[in-house]
C-alpha cells in the first residue's frame, strides 16, 4: 500500500489544534534554539504586522515547514521542532501576561477535555521525554511560568538550558509591551502565520522529506541529520535505549565536539580528505560498511567517543605508565590541527589497556606530528600521510620499523633541523606549540604549564636602541638580525609582555621579567636566562646548539 502523502499551507489556527497532537520523538536532537533565533522570530513576526493596528489587513507570513508522520491526530514530528516548540513557549508567554484572554491563547497550548466525549486535555506539543516534565511544569501549566523565569534553576542540561533562556527573553521583552500590542501579535500568529504541513502516514516517506529538505541547506547539524536516518529507521522497541545512547554521549562531549567526532570516525573508515557534506560522506563511507544501526552505535560510535575523549583531553588512565602517555598527547593538543586525532583513535579503540603499546604509538604520532607542524605542512599532505598509518593500523602491521608511515624519513629529519636551525618566530602559529614542547622536555617529568596566559618574549629586543648595551654586543646588524628570531632568543613568560620592557637592557630586563617579586620564573627555558651576566653572539650560539640537540635526542632526529 502506497503511503499517503499531503503538504497544505496552514495558519496556526488550524496546526496547533485538535487535529494534530505534535509528539517530539526521543530519537530527535535536542532542543537548541538560542535567544538569536528566537528574538529574530520575534522581531520578524512584530515587523511583518501592519503598522496601523488592522490586523485584518496583515498579508500572509510564512514560518516554515514541518514534516510530520500522521496516525489520527497524534503526530510524530520529523522535521520542524525547534519552530514548534518555540511557538508554543510564544503561546504560553502570551497567555500568562493576557488579563482576559489567557483562556482562549491556553486553547493553542492544550485542547479542552470533554467529559461527555470522554476525551482528556492534552498539550498540543509533547517533547522529548527528557525534556517533556520540565517543558510542562514550568511553562506548558497554566500559572507556572511567571515564577519559573524569575527563579532560574541552576545546572540545567543544555535543552532546558536554552528552553528557559527563550521563554525568559519572551518575556522580558514581551513584558514591556501593551496589552494592545500583544493581543494583536496573538491575532497575527493564530490567523495570518502559516506554516506548510507536510504530512505522510510512512515512516520511511517522511525521512525522505526530511532528508532532501535539510541536505539542501536548513539549519540542522550533519549529526541531527544522521540521527534521524539511523535511530529513525530502528525498530520502536529500541528506539528509546539507543536514543538514550546517542544523546548521552553528545551531551557529554558538547555539540561541536560530538561533530567533530563522526567528521575524525568517517576519516577513520574513508582514510581520506573530505570532498562532500559530512552526512553524505559518512552514509557512503560508513554506514554502508556498518549495515546494521545497533552495531553502528555499539561497535563504533560508543567505542570510538571513548577514544575520542581521551586522546582529545589527554586523559588515559593507568596503573602504570599513563603519565607519559598524556603527556605526548597534550603536546598533540597544542597543535594547529586535529588531523592527528582519527590515527590516535583508531590506536586507542585496538589497543586499550596495552600502556606500553600506547605509550611508544604516542611518542612516535607526536614526532610525526610536530614534524609535519614545523615543517608547515598542508593539510593534503598531512591527511595524506595519517591515511598511511590508518591502513596500517586497520591491517595490524608494524608502525615502528624503519619505513613505516609513521617513521620521519632522513629528509623530513634533515628538513626539520634546518627549520628548528633558522628564524623560528615568523613562522605562523609555531613558536609558542614547539617553546612549550621544548620547555617540556628540558623540565622535570611531570612538571605543568597551564598558566592562563602564555606570550613569548625576545631576550635580544626586535628593535634595540642605537646607544644600547645590546648595540655594543651586537654590532654587526646582520648578525644581530640573524639571532633575533631563534629558538635560543625566544623565552615563555607567564604575564603579558610589557611592551616597554621589551627594549631594556638585559639586567634590568631580567629584573623586571624574570625576578619580578623574588620569584624565579616558572619556565625551565626562561629560568636558564638569569644565570647570564651578558648576552652575547657566544652566549646565543652555546644556547642554540643545546637547545636544539635537546629536541634532537627528544624526537630522535639523527
Amino acid at each position: 500500500m502506497s503511503a499517503e502523502l499531503e503538504a497544505n499551507q496552514k495558519n496556526l489556527l488550524d496546526v496547533f489544534c485538535d487535529h494534530y497532537r505534535f509528539v517530539i520523538p526521543d530519537y530527535q536532537r535536542p532542543y537548541s534554539w538560542t535567544t538569536e533565533q528566537t528574538g529574530e522570530l520575534l522581531e520578524d513576526l512584530l515587523n511583518a504586522m501592519p503598522k496601523n493596528g488592522k490586523i485584518g489587513d496583515a498579508s500572509p507570513y510564512f514560518l516554515g515547514s514541518i514534516v510530520i508522520i500522521k496516525e489520527d491526530a497524534k503526530s510524530e514530528v520529523v522535521d520542524g521542532q525547534q519552530r514548534l516548540t518555540t511557538l508554543t513557549m510564544l503561546f504560553c508567554v502570551l497567555r500568562e501576561l493576557s488579563t482576559d484572554g489567557s483562556k482562549d491563547i491556553n486553547k493553542r497550548v492544550r485542547e479542552d477535555s470533554d467529559r461527555f466525549a470522554g476525551t482528556e486535555g492534552k498539550f498540543r506539543l509533547s517533547v522529548r521525554k527528557r525534556d517533556k516534565d520540565f517543558l510542562k511544569n514550568n511553562v506548558q501549566e497554566m500559572g507556572k511560568l511567571k515564577a519559573f523565569v524569575e527563579h532560574p534553576q541552576a545546572n540545567l542540561p543544555d535543552s532546558q538550558q536554552r528552553m528557559f533562556e527563550n521563554v525568559e527573553y519572551l518575556w522580558r521583552y514581551l513584558s514591556d509591551r501593551d496589552e494592545e500590542q500583544r493581543d494583536s501579535l496573538t491575532t497575527f500568529l493564530v490567523q495570518h502565520c502559516y506554516l506548510v504541513v507536510v504530512s505522510t502516514s510512512d515512516r520511511n516517506s517522511a525521512y525522505r522529506i526530511f532528508s532532501v529538505l535539510n541536505d539542501r541547506g536548513l539549519d540542522l547539524s550533519p549529526t541531527d541529520i544522521l540521527k534521524a536516518d539511523i535511530i529513525g529507521a530502528m525498530a520502536e522497541s529500541i528506539r528509546s535505549e539507543y536514543t538514550n545512547e546517542w544523546e548521552s554521549i553528545e551531551e557529554e562531549l558538547g555539540r561541536d565536539n560530538f561533530i567533530a567526532l563522526f567528521a575524525h570516525i568517517r576519516m577513520i573508515y574513508m582514510k581520506a580528505k573530505a570532498r562532500k557534506e559530512l552526512s553524505a560522506e559518512f552514509r557512503e563511507g560508513v554506514l554502508k560498511q556498518v549495515p546494521e544501526n545497533e552495531n553502528f552505535i555499539n561497535d563504533v560510535l560508543s567505542p570510538y567517543s571513548d577514544a575520542y575523549k581521551i586522546v582529545s583531553r589527554a586523559d588515559y588512565e593507568s596503573s602504570n605508565g599513563a603519565e607519559k602517555v598524556n603527556r605526548y598527547l597534550k603536546h598533540l593538543t597544542r597543535l594547529d590541527n586535529s588531523d592527528w586525532i582519527p590515527p590516535a583513535m583508531a590506536f586507542f579503540n585496538r589497543h586499550k589497556g596495552n600502556t606500553a603499546e600506547l605509550i611508544q604509538f604516542t611518542k612516535y604520532l607526536e614526532r610525526l606530528a610536530y614534524g609535519m607542524f614545523i615543517t608547515r605542512k598542508n593539510i593534503n599532505h598531512r591527511i595524506s600521510r595519517y591515511a598511511r598509518v590508518l591502513h596500517a593500523i586497520e591491517k595490524n602491521e608494524d608502525l615502528f620499523g624503519d619505513d613505516r608511515p609513521l617513521q620521519l624519513s632522513s629528509q623530513e629529519k634533515e628538513e626539520i633541523l634546518r627549520v628548528l636551525n633558522g628564524p623560528i618566530y615568523p613562522l605562523p602559529r609555531v613558536p609558542l606549540p614547539l617553546l612549550l614542547r621544548l620547555n617540556g622536555t628540558l623540565a622535570e617529568e611531570g612538571a605543568s604549564y597551564d598558566h592562563s596566559v602564555i606570550t613569548i618574549e625576545h631576550v635580544l629586543p626586535q628593535n634595540p636602541k642605537e646607544d644600547s648595551e645590546w648595540i655594543k654586543w651586537f654590532p654587526d646588524e646582520e648578525e644581530r638580525e640573524e639571532w633575533t628570531h631563534k629558538i635560543a632568543n625566544l623565552v615563555l613568560l607567564s604575564c603579558r609582555k610589557n611592551r616597554q620592557a621589551s627594549n631594556f637592557e638585559f639586567d634590568r630586563k631580567k629584573r623586571v621579567y624574570f625576578k619580578k617579586n623574588k620569584k624565579r620564573p616558572t619556565f625551565v627555558l626562561t629560568n636558564e636566562v638569569i644565570d647570564k651576566s651578558k648576552w652575547t653572539p657566544k652566549v646565543l650560539e652555546r644556547r642554540q646548539e643545546y637547545l636544539i640537540n635537546e629536541l634532537k635526542k627528544e624526537w630522535r632526529l639523527d
